[in-house]
């Protein structure tokens, strides 16, 4: 053997060895770091068994309808709600929950379509004595999930909260402006989760934001590692999603209120997004005529623009979604709208 050659040798071998090294200290780490998370973020409420795993489900308060919470395409599942969940509790039962394989939330091995998720939701609540009628408050992907919800269990939905939904045809209206951002991160990410790699670099996935409480972004990042390959699993179901969704845009006489957040595109934002300002404000200008069709929806509506306000109305508004889960409880215990023309 040459002397280049040897050397090439050598030099792979340690390379590998080292790589190897790596794996198998990050390995051990994560495994130490998840029972840490087990024992400093235990999940809020009880994890409801749906026939082999478990939901987390978390209701406080009291009074019919109960307001059940959907979270966007994030990986915060219930935490997402957490500056609103207890002040609605005051007026209404109020339930968030992690979909499948986020936060405590056990994993799935089926394909997370909009009815899927809907099923889960189903049986979680009935499962854990959860009876409707329901308000279902959706924020982003969550707004298709929650219709999606009500076209397959609508005798249980008796108004909806849509908090700067998505739109069936979002994608397809936006597409001549941009495109579809490619999850490489989650790609990359998800199947390396085992190696500690995520948990290293959690901190840039879930930045630390005024609008939300340490400790939930704390818990976040804790779980991350876990909750990075739901969201991969959601993120490919995206278009199929809104799909599903797209054939269920008549909700009758139920009480729904859409609030649409038009504050401008920060310039971070605006380059994630691959566009300019011109462009983001024909952007925008698209959402707020989506927007304004998904308020056309119910024949009992009232559609909210906030323009100071980004799209985690939620953490940056905490106020105008109390106020408007309370109108739709308030429309719908008024008994205003009779069941049979849902």
């Amino acid at each position: 053997m040459s002397i280049s050659k040897s050397w090439a040798f050598r030099t792979t071998a340690v390379t590998a060895g080292a790589l190897l090294i790596a794996a198998v200290l990050g390995a051990a780490y994560e495994r130490i770091a998840q029972q840490r998370a087990a024992e400093n973020f235990p999940p809020p409420g009880k994890l409801v068994d749906i026939g082999g795993r478990r939901v987390q489900l978390h209701c406080i308060g009291a009074g019919s309808p109960t307001v059940v919470f959907e979270a966007g395409l994030t990986l915060e599942g219930a935490t997402t709600w957490s500056l609103v969940h207890r002040p609605i509790s005051a007026f209404a039962r109020a339930c968030t929950y992690s979909r499948a394989g986020l936060m405590w939330s056990d994993e799935t091995h089926r394909r997370q379509s909009g009815r899927q998720v809907a099923q889960d939701l189903h049986a979680t609540l009935k499962n854990a004595g959860e009876s409707g009628p329901f308000i279902l408050v959706g924020h982003s992907l969550g707004g298709p999930y929650s219709m999606t919800y009500t076209k397959y269990f609508g005798e249980e939905v008796a108004g909806l909260v849509l908090v700067d939904a998505s739109h069936p045809d979002q994608v397809r209206k936006t597409k001549p402006i941009m495109t579809k951002p490619k999850p490489l991160l989650l790609r990359i990410g998800a199947p390396l989760a085992w190696t500690g790699l995520v948990r290293a670099v959690s901190p840039m996935l879930v930045p630390h934001d005024p609008d939300r409480g340490p400790r939930d972004v704390d818990a976040v990042r804790a779980y991350a590692p876990r909750s990075l390959a739901a969201l991969m699993t959601e993120s490919e179901e995206l278009d199929a999603v809104l799909a599903e969704a797209g054939t269920f845009r008549d909700l009758g006489c139920r009480p729904l209120y859409v609030l649409t957040a038009m504050k401008p595109y920060p310039a971070e934002q605006l380059r994630a997004m691959k566009i300019d300002v011109q462009q983001g404000k024909q952007v925008q200008a698209i959402w707020r005529n989506l927007q304004e069709d998904m308020a056309g929806w119910s024949t009992w509506s009232e559609h909210q623009v906030l323009d100071q306000t980004g799209h985690g109305i939620q953490f940056e508004d905490p106020q105008a979604v109390v106020a408007a889960v309370r109108s739709v409880v308030e429309s719908s215990r008024s008994n205003h709208c009779d069941p049979s023309f849902w």
